[in-house]
């Protein structure tokens, strides 16, 4: 059993079914079925029972594919580890980054850290932000950049803090009216959808008109800059030259209410310099929103 075993195993314990385990592999099924078969002559055992639904792991399977899970692991944070320990910032980076930020941020901040350390080689994935601390807890990146607050605990650093807006083509004389306002939703995660909830329910007795849903908070903005309705959008999708009228989501206090963005990271991946650089870059980058035109 060698490593190219223990990615077969990791895949289709993954995947649950022949047929994508070898799509994912880019190998035929005939020969990743054969491979399988081999591992259970070399064991001995049963790895999975095959059913019209797929494949599920026996008792004996689960334990080898967590073994190879394990190796896996052991082996790239050897490669990494060894990669790191020259004085020339270098190897590997594994970055887990919520879509919205990698949409909107993530292109600029990258540009500028592979310019200073050009021989880092980055590898980017991206998803809700629930998915991200995931990732995280399995250690399948190094770094989590995160929306909204969320259970870590290791290190985490609030990189930024920005407000939600209550976003319009027509000024919006004063936020009572907004329960009468046809209203624009999108899809977010379920972090950003309980802030608005909430702000919702303690600011108005009624439900919002809600005229469309759409999946992409892109689409969204762009049926508001059309004057289909309004919406709440962090600032983090807004530019300086969109021609929309915003205003700051009150709290009952009257302080804006505010969307996190987090760093999350184990304290022993600064160890690895391609980490350490990256993290340092994040704390040194300029936080600014940007937006100095958002009335209040």
């Amino acid at each position: 059993m060698d490593e190219k075993d223990w990615v077969i195993l990791q895949t289709i314990f993954e995947e649950r079914n022949i047929t994508k385990a070898a799509e994912k592999l880019y190998i035929s099924q005939p020969a990743l079925t054969y491979r399988l078969q081999q591992l259970e002559k070399e064991f001995g055992t049963m790895i999975v029972a095959r059913g019209k639904r797929g494949v599920e792991f026996t008792a004996q399977g689960e334990y080898i594919a967590q073994y190879a899970r394990s190796m896996t692991l052991q082996l790239r944070n050897t490669k990494e580890f060894v990669q790191n320990m020259g004085k020339e910032i270098r190897g590997a980076l594994r970055i887990g980054v919520s879509g919205i930020f990698a949409r909107y941020e993530l292109p600029a901040i990258l540009n500028e850290f592979i310019s200073q350390y050009p021989n880092v080689e980055v590898n980017v994935k991206t998803g809700w932000s629930a998915e991200i601390n995931h990732l995280l807890h399995k250690e399948e990146v190094h770094v989590g950049i995160v929306r909204g607050n969320h259970i870590w605990p290791e290190e985490k650093y609030l990189f930024r803090q920005e407000p939600m807006l209550i976003v319009s083509k027509k000024p919006i004389q004063n936020i009572r009216e907004l329960p009468s306002l046809p209203r624009i939703n999108y899809e977010t995660d379920q972090t950003q959808k309980t802030l608005i909830d909430n702000w919702w329910q303690e600011t108005f007795d009624q439900s919002p008109i809600v005229r469309m849903e759409v999946d992409r908070i892109d689409t969204c903005k762009e049926m508001v800059l059309m004057g289909l309705g309004y919406a709440i959008l962090p600032s983090i999708c807004l530019k300086k030259d969109d021609d929309v009228h915003k205003i700051k989501l009150p709290k009952k206090n009257n302080k804006p209410l505010t969307r996190n963005t987090w760093i999350l990271y184990r304290e022993r991946s600064l160890s690895l310099a391609a980490v350490n650089a990256f993290v340092d870059f994040l704390k040194q980058f300029d936080n600014e929103i940007g937006d100095t035109s958002l009335t209040s």
